[in-house]
C-alpha cells in the first residue's frame, strides 16, 4: 500500500508538532519523563545540556517552522509562488531527520562520537528503540512530500459547477 502525500504530511507534521509541544513543555522547567534536567538530557540528547527557555523555545520554533512548512508543500504544491520555498523546506526537514537518523545508527552500533560517557544505557535504548527509527522514517516520508505530486487545484463553488457541467 502506497502512502499518499498528504498523509506523508500529516505524519511529519504531527510528529514535528508533537516535538515542538514537549521542547515548550520543557521550557516551564518541567523534566517529565525524568525526575531532573540533567537525566532528561542524558535520555534525550545523550550529553548534559541544558533545557532552558533560551535552548529550547527556538528548537520548538524551528520543528512547528519545519511542520508548517511540510504541510504547505503538501498543500500548495511546486507550482504556487510560494513552491519552491515550500519545496525547499520540506527537503531540509527530510535531510534533517535523514542525518539524525544516520547519526543513531552509528551510535546504535557503537560509535561514541559526540556522546558523553556518562550518558548511560538510557540514551542507547532510545536511541535503538525511537529516536532513529522514527527519524529515518520522518526523512522518507519528508521526501515522498517533495516528490509528491503538485497539489490538486482550490474548488470553488464555480469550479464546482464547472465540472458538474462538463459530466
Amino acid at each position: 500500500m502506497a502512502i499518499t502525500t498528504r498523509a506523508a504530511a500529516l505524519a511529519v507534521a504531527g510528529v514535528l508538532t508533537a516535538d515542538a509541544l514537549l521542547h515548550v513543555f520543557w521550557s516551564t522547567g518541567s523534566t517529565w519523563p525524568a525526575g531532573d534536567a540533567r537525566t532528561l538530557s542524558y535520555a534525550v540528547l545523550g550529553i548534559d545540556a541544558p533545557f532552558t527557555p533560551p535552548v529550547v523555545l527556538p528548537l520548538a520554533a524551528a520543528l512547528s517552522g519545519g511542520a508548517a512548512v511540510v504541510i504547505g508543500r503538501a498543500r500548495l504544491g511546486r507550482a504556487h509562488r510560494l513552491g519552491r520555498l515550500l519545496q525547499t523546506g520540506t527537503l531540509a526537514v527530510a535531510c534533517g531527520t535523514a542525518l539524525r537518523g544516520i547519526a543513531g545508527l552509528g551510535w546504535a552500533v557503537g560509535l561514541r562520537t559526540g556522546l558523553d560517557a556518562a550518558s548511560g544505557d538510557t540514551f542507547q535504548l532510545l536511541n535503538r528503540v525511537l529516536y532513529t527509527p522514527l527519524c529515518l522514517l520522518l526523512a522518507a516520508a519528508a521526501l515522498r512530500v517533495a516528490a509528491g505530486r503538485e497539489a490538486a487545484a482550490p474548488r470553488t463553488a464555480a469550479g464546482k459547477d464547472t465540472a458538474a457541467r462538463a459530466r
